[in-house]
């Protein structure tokens, strides 16, 4: 996992490492805004069970009812990946489906398996369940402000970059990083499972 020495990265992408990843499925395309209508029409932001407490507290105090861009007469009905969720509203849509966000490393190896395995990478961030921090032998550069402070409990991952990403920056290991309240940033959802 992560970036190897050779080429551009930044240091939060290395030093690539090895990673136990235990047997997973993951699905082949983000979630689409059609398939949000459908967790919105049911129930989706009134059903407390499927949020996690930090995140109930945060749809109520802003009263969160949709993603952020979606009014009446504008709200997205198409196969397109759904935009601007926060990872509280991911995490709460992937427990609505039985499901949940993939680790980081989950999704940079299924990125990373094969050609075909994860499909329409690129459009939209996707959450995924991990912490932001630095890889074992982790080594600041060019400057400890760059990533190192964002380390911790606070911030979560995102992972496959956007259609607004510089194309240097696309890579299957480039890392972003938001708390989990953000909705501004063109941030979506790809569903995991265990698999036994």
């Amino acid at each position: 996992m992560g970036a190897g020495p050779d080429g551009f990265a930044f240091d939060n992408e290395r030093p690539r490492h090895e990673v136990d990843v235990p047997a997973f499925a993951i699905a082949r395309r983000p979630v689409t805004n059609a398939t949000w209508m459908h967790f919105v029409e049911g129930g989706g932001y009134e059903r407390r069970e499927w949020w996690s407490s930090e995140g109930w507290a945060w749809k109520e105090e802003y009263d969160i009812t949709h993603p952020e861009g979606w009014t009446a007469g504008r709200t997205p009905n198409d196969d397109r990946p759904v935009l601007h969720v926060s990872w509280f509203e991911a995490d709460a849509f992937a427990r609505a489906q039985g499901a949940r966000l993939p680790t980081e490393a989950e999704w940079e190896k299924a990125a990373t398996w094969t050609q075909d395995e994860l499909q329409d990478t690129g459009h939209v961030w996707e959450w995924t369940s991990s912490h932001f921090g630095g890889y074992p032998g982790f080594v600041a550069h060019p400057y400890r402000e760059y990533s190192e402070v964002f380390f911790g409990d606070r911030y979560r991952v995102l992972r496959g970059a956007c259609w607004a990403t510089a194309q240097r920056l696309r890579s299957r290991t480039f890392r972003n990083w938001d708390l989990p309240q953000r909705r501004q940033i063109f941030a979506g959802v790809r569903l995991a499972k265990d698999v036994t």
